[in-house]
This record gives structure tokens, sequence and C-alpha cells, in this order.
């Protein structure tokens, strides 16, 4: 059986074994691979495994005998799904992996913004300490996280892990999902329409996946009715903000900052407004990349593997 790898790098650049894999049959992995590129590596092969490349009808159609597209991530939006399922491959991808690092990452940014740790260290390896007449000193407003009120737009697996960490913190929490899933359990915690998150909330994170009626849900709109001592976070998906309208809030200290590990396109173009925007945290798409995350990836894409093979395909996004 003949396994494609199109893009193994981001997954695994050379910390993580693909041994497991390489025992299903012939491997051919590629660290990246452009796109004019994707049919000829991919073709003859029975398996294919994707994370950012993207296979779209026009490739599809030419990669006969090709059964399974593994996507090493939760997203699928690299894969026509609908094409896929007309030629009867299965695709599947890995929904749970990161949870616990997304959740980690994102408290990464909120504690940047609250504590600025990284310009208050600065400033000491610059010597201002060194000179300081005080026995310390801040640069920043210092801000402590009890009692604060997190909103969390997107309730699943990695929302209620925020939300756990922030109820850690002493937050409270405001919760908005188009399905409730029950909280009873939860202390300090109430679903809230988006209207009453936004303006009531000190912090909120997205946590919601990308849909037509989710893009650009964080728009001049909605970052008008947030307080303007506000921050916003998202690592979830980038096209969940309008670039624009977050630079002008952040400029116009409509909101206090923001922290963001995913972009509307990614890498960034240079043009991209929010490079430049004030008080604005920008990390490169790695809250998903600690090694413990990967290592669950790859063995989750595995075992996706061996179901398909064994007859009984589990997570499977083109039923």
């Amino acid at each position: 059986m003949k396994i494609v790898v199109l893009d193994g790098y981001t997954l695994n650049p050379g910390d993580l074994s693909w041994n497991r894999l390489n025992k299903l049959g012939e491997v051919t992995i590629f660290d990246h691979t452009p796109f004019d590129k994707t049919v000829e590596r991919a073709k003859g092969a029975e398996i294919v495994f994707t994370n950012k490349t993207l296979l779209g009808e026009a490739e599809l159609t030419q990669l006969e005998g090709l059964k399974y597209i593994g996507v090493l991530a939760t997203g699928y939006n690299v894969v026509d799904v609908a094409a896929a399922k007309k030629q009867n491959i299965i695709v599947t991808n890995i929904p749970t992996y990161g949870t616990k690092s997304v959740a980690q990452m994102t408290f990464s940014l909120i504690l940047e913004l609250t504590q600025h740790v990284q310009h208050h260290s600065d400033a000491v390896h610059n010597g201002e300490w060194t000179n300081c007449r005080d026995f310390c000193f801040w640069k920043y407003p210092l801000i402590e996280l009890e009692g604060k009120t997190m909103g969390i737009i997107g309730f699943g697996r990695i929302g209620q892990s925020v939300a756990d960490i922030a109820q850690a913190f002493g937050m409270k929490v405001l919760g908005y999902d188009s399905s409730k899933s029950d909280q009873s359990g939860r202390k300090a915690f109430k679903w809230a329409e988006l209207d009453e998150l936004l303006a009531e909330s000190d912090i909120i994170s997205l946590h919601c996946p990308l849909f037509a009626e989710t893009k650009g849900i964080i728009n001049k709109k909605t970052l008008n009715k947030m307080k303007k001592t506000a921050f916003l976070i998202n690592t979830s998906r980038g096209p969940l903000i309008v670039d624009e309208d977050l630079t002008e809030a952040l400029d116009h200290s409509i909101i206090a900052g923001a922290g963001l590990d995913v972009l509307s396109a990614e890498p960034p173009p240079a043009e991209n407004p929010l490079l430049r925007a004030r008080n604005c945290l920008i990390t490169p798409h790695i809250s998903w990349a600690t090694r413990e995350a990967r290592a669950r990836l790859m063995d989750i894409a595995v075992d996706n593997i061996e179901a398909f093979l064994a007859g009984n395909p589990v997570n499977v996004v083109n039923k």
C-alpha cells in the first residue's frame, strides 16, 4: 500500500517518529509540497496525508486509486470533502489532540497582556532596574485576573478547558455557543447572548469553528460593544476577525489590546494592518504545536488509518 505525506515537516520537524506509519505500507514523506507538485507526488497513492496542502476537486479527479485522505489537523477546509465523497474517498481529521495546549497558549497571551512579562524582562536586561532608585518598577499597568469576567465564544472542548483555567484564576465565565451543553456543575458560569458577552467581558476568547455564520464575527459593530478596557484573544481561526476593524479598534483605543495566534492569511502578507496595530501580540499559529500535542496528533492519525484498514473508519468528516 502506497502512503504519501504531502507536508510532514510542521507536524514532525524531526523530534517525533514516523515508525508506526512506516509499518503500514510503502511510505513517502515530503516536508513541503508546492501546489504545482501535489498531483505528481500523490499519484498512485491509496492513502494521502495533508496538513495545509490543498486537495481540491481538480486535484482529486486526477488521483485515481486514492481511497483515504488523512488531514493532520482539526480543520479540514484544505480538502474538498464533497468532491472526495463523490469519488468514495474517506476524509478524516484529528479532532481532540491539542485541547490543553491551545488552552495553555490562550492564557500565555492573556498573561502577557496583563503582566507584560517580556517588556519588563527586556527593561531589566537593558539596565533599567540596575539604574532604578527604587527596589522595583513597572512600565505598564499590571492587571489581576481574579474577579474579572472571561467571555468565551465557542464552548466546546477547548472553550471549556479555557473556562477551567479562568475559574482557577478566580474569574467569572460567560459562555456563548449555538449548542448549550450542560454546565450545571460549573461555578461562576452563565450562558449569555453575544451582545451581553461582548458588553460584560473583560477578556473575550474565541474558540468557535470557522463557518459562514462565524466568519467576521468580530467586526466594527461587535468591537464597539466591548469594554474599552477589554482584551481580545484568538487562538481559533483567523477569519473570525475582520483585520481592518480590529486594527482600527486597537489604534483608536476602542478596546485595550489583543493576543492573536492566528490571522486571516498565514503566513501574513506584509501589508496586514494588524502587524502594526497598537498593543497587539501576534504569534505564528503555534498554540497546537507543543511536542506533546503533536505526538498525540501523530498517534491519532495512525489510529485513524488502522481503523480505516480494519473497515471501521473513525473521525470521518465526509460521511
